[in-house]
């Protein structure tokens, strides 16, 4: 299928790739917990998709669990879809994570000299295009306000940094995580 079908900018996170120097700093009522984590996220073709006949995504469905060093459990498990739409250039992030939390982030991609390529999306809750929705109680208890994303992948290597903004604790805090992984097949 990847034969038939040109990913774009998504092509290079085709696989499975594991990494362990993840590094997540998340909230707690009086500050903030650091969690040093592995991973593997696998991201997998689906096709085409034709929307109404005139826009065409070129689509990739990923999954991401994430465990903490400390004790192997699982504290994050995330799904959706990263879709290409050549005609504008955009980059579109879909995602849903088991707290009652979803998005959808939309960006752009770049080439660089080395041939790697960097992709960066963003959300935020009063954006009209790129917007989160999320449960009664996580706008109440831990309302997420924006999100923002860079991938750097080429080379067998794949680097994110991502930055949730979040209303919590009745102060705004930057959930961060960050990791570097390689590609496994």
């Amino acid at each position: 299928m990847t034969d038939e079908i040109d990913y774009g900018p998504l092509t290079g996170l085709i696989g499975t790739w594991k990494g362990d120097k993840g590094v997540d700093v998340a909230p707690e009522p009086d500050g903030e917990e650091v969690n040093p984590f592995y991973e593997t996220i696998t991201f997998t073709p689906v096709g085409d998709v034709n929307n109404a006949d005139t826009q065409v995504l070129h689509v990739l469905h990923y999954r991401q669990i994430v465990q903490r060093h400390s004790n192997d459990e699982v504290f994050h498990d995330e799904t959706g879809y990263w879709l290409w739409e050549p005609a504008t250039g955009t980059v579109i992030h879909s995602l849903t994570i088991p707290r009652a939390v979803s998005l959808l982030a939309g960006g752009q991609a770049t080439t660089n000299e080395d041939g790697t390529v960097t992709i960066e999306v963003e959300s935020a809750a009063d954006n009209p295009d790129w917007q989160i929705i999320q449960s009664p109680f996580m706008k109440k208890n831990a309302k997420t306000l924006s999100f923002k994303q860079r991938i750097v992948v080429g080379n067998g290597k794949l680097n994110y940094s991502e930055v949730t903004v979040l209303d919590i604790y009745g102060k705004t805090f930057d959930h961060t995580d960050d990791n570097s992984l390689q590609l496994e097949r």
